[in-house]
């Protein structure tokens, strides 16, 4: 791949924002048409189906997994030069990051990548609530909850300055990770059968995961030429998001992948929305749908920096690459939110008269 002659026309910083942008409108589009959700997979599990949204997250997990090892296996892209893997991982943050998360995905209706493409269709809801979750990530980056985030997260941390790579730890062959995929697909088409779900839909149910590997790709690419340290990374909306917002409100922002990456997915959603006649306008319900949608953006917010990531960042691109912490906060957000939707929802529907 050769971008050089891009860099050269746009400068390294532009490119960063382009190759954002680009996979954010593949991640928006795709998102939008496959409704895919974590939220809505766990409250199928918790509820004992194995119904669509369980198909298309398993079949965007394991696209994911398949389409970023096979680029590892190329050579096109390395997991060992991605910052989550580079850095030093929370086992604490990603066990209480990620159960807060599960939590307040349910009680938002939504993780925060879902909010996000929900907003892009004209849901109001999801718009107010993607603000809330946008400020509380930046305050708990850099602002008032970063002391709280900081001590909870080195309760437990990883060792030797870096995360642990699940691959080399159990010393398992380098095709394995995509042969996993490969299996996990197999099992998310059965599960997609059995629910007749269309080939479109599936399609773009492996879409989202190949949004991921191509920022994964992108950015490895851009780094190996850039002249200045350029971050390894990809889809992910915990950062981005509050970087984004920063960028917008600074007098001297910083282009960057991240804050091409959130208008990116905007565009995308919009416009798929917008050519199948899905854009409409949505608001609250009623005040205490209101109050519960605030008050699970503000624990996706908190959960999802502590975790080092939301459920596409954590759940998605870190998982792909197979990082320890990353799989945890994974597993510690299902916890969460088969729970909350089994202490919560499904008990508030037994109490309701018939």
């Amino acid at each position: 791949m050769d971008i050089i002659p891009l860099i050269e026309w746009i400068g390294e910083a532009r490119t960063a924002a382009v190759f954002g942008l680009v996979t954010g409108i593949v991640f928006g589009v795709a998102a939008q048409r496959s409704r895919f959700c974590l939220r809505a997979a766990t409250v199928e599990f918790a509820r004992r189906q194995m119904g669509a949204s369980v198909a298309v997250w398993l079949l965007t997990f394991s696209t994911a997994l398949a389409w970023v090892q096979g680029a590892s296996l190329l050579d096109v892209m390395r997991p060992a030069d991605a910052r989550m893997m580079a850095v030093t991982g929370s086992w604490s943050g990603a066990i209480i990051g990620g159960l807060l998360f599960g939590v307040g995905m349910v009680l938002a209706r939504g993780c925060s990548g879902r909010l996000l493409v929900l907003a892009s269709t004209g849901n109001l809801r999801s718009i107010t609530s993607g603000l809330i979750f946008a400020v509380v990530a930046q305050m708990s980056l850099h602002g008032w909850l970063a002391p709280l985030r900081d001590r909870i997260a080195t309760i437990w941390i990883t060792r030797g300055g870096s995360n642990v790579n699940l691959l080399e730890t159990f010393r398992v062959p380098e095709w394995s990770g995509f042969a996993l995929g490969l299996g996990l697909a197999v099992l998310a088409l059965v599960i997609a059968r059995r629910n007749r779900i269309g080939s479109m839909r599936l399609i773009f149910a492996s879409g989202v995961g190949f949004a991921v590997a191509l920022g994964w790709v992108l950015t490895f690419n851009l780094s190996q030429v850039a002249f200045d340290p350029v971050t390894v990374t990809s889809a992910t909306f915990t950062g981005p998001s509050a970087n984004t917002l920063m960028f917008f409100l600074q007098t001297n922002p910083v282009l960057e992948f991240d804050v091409g990456l959130v208008p990116g997915v905007v565009i995308g959603a919009f416009l798929a929305a917008y050519v199948k006649g899905e854009f409409k306008w949505q608001g609250f319900e009623d005040e205490a749908n209101m109050r519960r949608a605030f008050a699970g953006a503000a624990l996706m917010g908190f959960g999802g920096m502590l975790a080092g990531g939301c459920a596409i960042g954590a759940g998605v691109t870190g998982g792909s690459i197979f990082v320890g912490t990353a799989w945890l906060a994974l597993f510690s957000m299902w916890v969460g939110a088969v729970v909350t939707d089994f202490l919560v929802d499904q008990r508030g529907m037994m109490a309701a008269p018939a």
